[in-house]
């Protein structure tokens, strides 16, 4: 089996005394996409901040076998941990164009991906290249967001509640990015609430319930066990 590029383990976290993550532990391997689904407040999105550092970790979080739990949230970025947050961190008064150089942790490096290639990806951001990102549409800025954090060149990427708000049409093209990033070898975690996407893009899937894992598999065995899907997911 594939060494994980990402393995978290029994990983706890707390916002003041309220105990949110309850030993989480899942894995990560190269070029796959993982999506990490549950309802909202079980403690997806702080799953991925304390792996990013912006909450402190308790647990054992390895990149590319590499301790990163106890990390500055920079140190855990420069070793190709890619975070796209689920507010669209774009700077507003700033251009396509310029946003796109402010992924770049470095001028010299030649990584897999270009600005060309971002154009590529998604045509719309050229034609805007030139224009202020503040007055983007909603899923303009989220693939934005995305490309800026890929021009970095992340070996994982994770991606909070990417398709949140969107158009269908839009969510459509996000999906698609996501799959053409991990096919450049890319690892993708992804939290999502829209199981439709999730279940077409996945490789494998855990589901959260109250700060654990309650499901880990297939988008085939989570479509076959409905008794999680009715528990863990459904409204």
């Amino acid at each position: 089996m594939t060494e994980a590029m990402l393995h978290v383990r029994d990983l706890h976290a707390y916002y003041g005394k309220s105990h949110i993550l309850h030993g989480v532990s899942f894995e990560v391997r190269p070029g796959e996409i993982v999506s990490l689904l549950g309802r909202n407040g079980v403690g997806r999105s702080t799953t991925i901040k304390a792996i990013m550092g912006e909450v402190p970790p308790h647990g054992s979080i390895l990149f590319k076998g590499i301790e990163i739990a106890g990390r500055k949230t920079h140190e855990i970025a420069r070793l190709g941990l890619g975070y796209v947050p689920e507010n669209r961190d774009i700077f507003p008064g700033l251009t396509v164009r310029e946003n796109l150089y402010l992924g770049q942790k470095s001028t010299k490096s030649t990584g897999r991906w270009t600005m060309q290639d971002m154009f590529e990806i998604f045509p719309r951001l050229e034609e805007r290249a030139e224009t202020k990102a503040g007055v983007l549409s909603g899923g303009e800025q989220q693939m934005l967001t995305m490309c800026r954090t890929l021009m970095g060149d992340p070996d994982l990427i994770m991606v909070d509640e990417p398709t949140e708000g969107l158009s269908p049409m839009m969510v459509e093209k996000v999906g698609q990015l996501l799959e053409r990033i991990a096919e450049r070898g890319v690892s993708i975690l992804l939290v999502e609430q829209k199981l439709t996407i999730a279940l077409k893009i996945s490789h494998r899937l855990y589901v959260m319930g109250h700060g654990h894992m309650v499901f880990e598999g297939t988008p085939q065995a989570l479509m076959a066990d409905t008794a999680i899907r009715k528990e863990w997911l459904e409204v």
